[in-house]
């Protein structure tokens, strides 16, 4: 009797246990499809990757490297078309325009798994080449303008194929992306090695470098050599510094007259400075701005023949008094009259 009892409860149990199992069994499977269709939904809007510079969208022309892991027959190289379609066995017509490497991968596994040809497809998408697009060199290089890429390049190697910078470019080059086009990209062009190789960045078909211009100090007057300088370290350039550029003043300038113009929004501010005493070491060397103007005047003084710019008065013979360019009177012959 009790044996018996035994066998009944022990028959509960495991039907019970049964019972809730494919309870379970049946809300996962009512479950599973939608959950696998939001999968998909996202997988083929939303890129994996967080990275926009390694999410550039396929373009016309592109040519296309498409393979499906452990099948090595469907390794397919295609280019896109006009109408931004590729074509592809099993499945026919794609379209890809528009789409980064990622979302082209969602979107032929999903065509795989709807008609039927594989359970859980693994595609992979490379992007060999990049027709029509290219890279803008603008700026501060000695030809501006856009040049083709079939894939990634460096930075040095796009100024390099617009003919190098300018004597007026700056230390900076500004790099906008394709794919974040609101966020520009700063890299410095350093001549130290060491910062080079980092500075040296990748850029992608759709990429615009514009190399800028370098800020400026200008030397006028009296100086062997008058121009326009560039600033080309962080630091900006002292007058010392700048009068160096211009290979020093002359013996004639009136050095403690020279002067700092400024350019203000309410316009040009003079600052005199004591140039003779900043060379002795007697004041402190000034710094200069971007667009600053060091004017060393000319020192009359300090001219040849004593800096006199009046009309040379000589006497003339016989004691008399000739001033130059006035006219000349003298008496005429037998007390007459003549006037010139």
């Amino acid at each position: 009797m009790m044996t018996s009892r035994s066998g009944r409860w022990h028959l509960r149990l495991v039907l019970n246990t049964l019972i809730v199992f494919l309870g379970y069994q049946e809300i996962a499977a009512c479950q599973e499809p939608n959950a696998q269709r939001s999968v998909a939904a996202e997988e083929v809007t939303t890129p994996r990757s967080q990275n926009p510079l390694a999410d550039l969208v396929i373009g016309e022309g592109d040519l296309l490297q498409i393979s499906l892991y452990g099948v090595p027959d469907f390794i397919q190289h295609v280019r896109v078309d006009a109408n931004g379609n590729v074509s592809l066995p099993m499945i026919g017509v794609v379209k890809v325009i528009g789409f980064s490497t990622e979302q082209t991968e969602r979107v032929i596994e999903k065509e795989l798994k709807n008609k039927g040809f594989y359970d859980n497809p693994q595609v992979t998408v490379l992007q060999q080449e990049f027709g029509g697009q290219g890279i803008s060199v603008l700026g501060e290089v000695q030809k501006p303008g856009v040049y083709p890429v079939l894939g990634t390049s460096k930075l040095f190697d796009m100024i390099s194929a617009a003919g190098g910078t300018t004597a007026k470019a700056g230390r900076d080059a500004l790099i906008t992306h394709r794919t974040q086009p609101n966020n520009v990209q700063k890299v410095t062009l350093s001549s130290e090695p060491d910062k080079q190789k980092d500075n040296n960045v990748e850029v992608f078909p759709g990429d615009t470098i514009v190399v800028t211009k370098g800020a400026i100090v200008y030397v006028v007057g009296d100086v062997k050599l008058p121009g326009g300088f560039i600033i080309n370290n962080s630091k900006g350039l002292t007058v010392l510094e700048t009068l160096a550029l211009a290979q020093g003043a002359n013996s004639t300038a009136m050095l403690n007259s020279s002067k700092i113009i400024h350019k203000t929004d309410q316009g040009p501010i003079e600052t005199r400075i004591y140039l003779k005493r900043i060379l002795e070491g007697k004041a402190e060397d000034v710094k200069l701005e971007a667009d600053d103007i060091l004017f060393v005047p000319h020192s009359v003084g300090k001219s040849p023949g004593g800096g006199t710019d009046l009309p040379l008065i000589l006497p003339p013979p016989h004691g008399g008094m000739i001033f130059q360019d006035l006219p000349l009177i003298l008496p005429p012959p037998q007390g007459g009259s003549i006037f010139q």
